[in-house]
């Protein structure tokens, strides 16, 4: 009997045990359970993951190094549509690039260098490219990470060396003479001041050349009077009348060098100073005569001013007319 009641405990307690190992596999279940549903919630809580998160871009001007733009891709159509993407970090490109009707942008106009009275040199500014397409390659790249980006400007100094300058005007190989009324006292200030701001305008190899950027503003302030000029086909007084002729006058002599023509415009009438067609009409911050030094050498331009008529030669040294008459 003694035996039986033994056994019987004995039993009891490898039940117990059982029981008590069940319980605790359940306990961890619930326990496992429970975490398993706090992971589910903590994922449901994140914000989107950051490899697939629109990014922030940040455009440094590389001369101060400072924030010029922040881009916030999650105002573009990065994450919808990516062709529209591209559109829209194009036109960001050309509207830093060429300016806004607000904001000015960063490409800028080379102001070519001059000659002095005692044959100093003058010095002008370099052309400024903002290279667009690389920009916009830059700024595609970037937008899965974010981060700052330098903008990709390009400086251009004028194509000549100083070696050039003690011989630029040794020879004349372009030359062209037109003839005003020398009465006509507005006309011929005009005339006369817009040829003064380009004498002695040295146009490096490659250089481009602008009318407008070399003689500036035509105001009373900077000294132009009124005088005749054609605007939509009728002759009426303006500020700066006059100044037509010396930009066809210079186009007139440049023609005979080869180089690339990037701007130029005819009046809406005749003029009498030069054929009909070789014309170069302009007007300051519209009609411009643009020109690009392809001729492979450095040239100079000079003007001579007298009561009447107006000269305007281009010069190089012997060395380089050899080397133009060798094309």
């Amino acid at each position: 009997m003694m035996f039986a009641i033994v056994g019987l405990f004995g039993c009891n307690d490898e039940t117990a045990k059982e029981q008590l190992l069940e319980e605790q596999v359940m306990q961890l279940e619930q326990e496992l359970e429970t975490l398993k549903k706090q992971v589910a919630y903590y994922e449901e809580q994140q914000e989107i993951p950051e490899e697939i998160q629109p990014h922030r871009i940040n455009l440094i001007d590389p001369n101060t190094s400072t924030v010029v733009k922040t881009l916030e891709l999650k105002d573009f159509s990065y994450e919808t549509d990516i062709e529209t993407y591209i559109d829209e970090i194009e036109t960001l490109a050309k509207e830093l690039a060429r300016g806004t009707e607000t904001e000015k942008g960063y490409d800028q106009r080379m102001v070519l260098d001059r000659l002095g009275e005692n044959g100093q040199v003058m010095k002008g500014r370099p052309m400024v490219i903002l290279k667009e397409s690389q920009l916009v390659e830059d700024i595609l790249s970037a937008s899965s990470t974010g981060g700052n980006i330098e903008l990709p400007l390009e400086v251009r100094d004028s194509g000549y060396s100083e070696e050039d300058l003690q011989s630029l005007h040794e020879v004349v190989i372009g030359s062209y003479t037109t003839y005003f009324n020398a009465g006509d006292t507005g006309r011929s200030k005009n005339i006369e001041l817009s040829a003064k701001a380009i004498h002695n305008t040295i146009v490096g190899n490659l250089d481009y050349f602008s009318f407008n950027v070399m003689v500036g503003p035509r105001t009373e302030e900077t000294g132009y009077q009124p005088a005749p000029e054609i605007i939509n086909a009728k002759r009426v007084m303006g500020i700066g009348g006059g100044i037509c002729q010396t930009s066809s006058t210079l186009f007139n002599a440049i023609d005979q060098v080869p180089v690339t023509f990037v701007e130029r415009h005819h009046h809406s009438l005749n003029v009498g100073y030069v054929p009909k067609g070789r014309d170069a009409t302009v007007a300051y911050d519209s009609l411009d005569f643009r020109f690009q030094n392809t001729s492979g050498v450095p040239l100079l331009i000079t003007t001579i001013y007298g009561k009447g008529y107006l000269t305007i030669e281009i010069r190089t040294s012997n060395e380089y007319e050899i080397l133009l008459d060798a094309l």
